[in-house]
């Protein structure tokens, strides 16, 4: 059965309405063949998140329809494996709603992620100018550089790209703290293989999963790939929004001011994150 995201946008609404209306969801759902999962709540800007098994969109708001009348502004069909790549298997409450690793059944997941994309500089070349087995290598410390950092700071790999790899971070700074371990362990591995250099790009946005985008988290994926592909090597950009949310986290950033980024009709405000300081 395909797996879908709603978002409502609700105003004010707190945890304990939201749960009373997922409770009324699960009451209705089996007359409409639809399996309510979980829900993820953002108190602060009052929009709720649904993952739903339904034979189709319509169904499941129907059964939001029946239950309680909130029905969903928008509904989009995502694939398993990348809701557990963004989201993770995220633990909820007994009224079905996610929460935060480590944060209790009161501490709600609001949604949010932070995406981060990593990208070989000149990675194209590493076969001409290397042979195929030396460029193997390379791309081999990539990984195992990326990897350890995500396994470290929370980070949850949803994809290789080739040439790079795309993260999701419920931590918007522990996203950042990531992007700075991959530059400096990658400038340690130059600094022993001067011959081999290796060096990357790094671009980080924040979002929520259903936006105006029909992919999960599409604007934010899209974004932090373009910011990637704008940097300059060794250097990781973030957008406003997350260098806002790590204020207080003890990392230092560089204000670029408005960027041109492909895609993108607006320039979008970019900051360079400081790694070779001491954060």
């Amino acid at each position: 059965m395909p797996l879908y995201m709603d978002i409502h946008e609700l105003g004010e609404v707190t945890a304990e309405d939201v749960a009373k209306a997922h409770i009324a969801d699960l009451e209705a759902q089996e007359k409409y063949g639809v399996n309510y999962l979980k829900y993820w709540v953002n108190e602060s800007r009052g929009k709720v998140f649904c993952l739903v098994d339904a034979p189709n969109a319509e169904a499941a708001n129907c059964v939001h329809r029946e239950a309680h009348g909130l029905v969903a502004r928008k509904i989009i069909e995502i694939q398993p494996e990348l809701a557990e790549g963004f989201l993770g298997d995220v633990e909820t409450n007994a009224e079905g709603a996610a929460v935060l690793p480590g944060g209790g059944v009161d501490v709600r997941d609001p949604g949010i992620r932070t995406v981060l994309f990593t990208d070989i500089v000149e990675s194209t070349t590493f076969t001409q100018s290397l042979g195929d087995e030396a460029a193997m290598a390379l791309l081999s410390v990539h990984d195992t550089v990326v990897r350890d950092a995500l396994s470290a700071l929370g980070g949850r790999e949803v994809k290789h790209t080739g040439d790079g790899i795309m993260a999701s971070f419920v931590s918007t700074a522990g996203a950042v703290r990531c992007a700075i371990q991959i530059q400096r362990e990658l400038a340690r591995h130059e600094e022993a293989n001067p011959e081999r250099p290796l060096k990357v790009r790094v671009g980080a946005a924040a979002g929520e999963p259903v936006e105006q985008h029909n992919d999960l988290f599409g604007s934010t994926v899209q974004l932090a790939a373009r910011l990637c592909a704008h940097a300059q090597p060794e250097q990781i950009l973030v957008t406003n929004a997350v260098a806002e949310l790590c204020i207080g986290k003890g990392l230092l950033f560089e204000d670029l001011g408005e960027v041109v980024l492909k895609g993108f009709g607006r320039p979008v405000r970019a900051h360079a994150a400081a790694w070779r300081q001491a954060n």
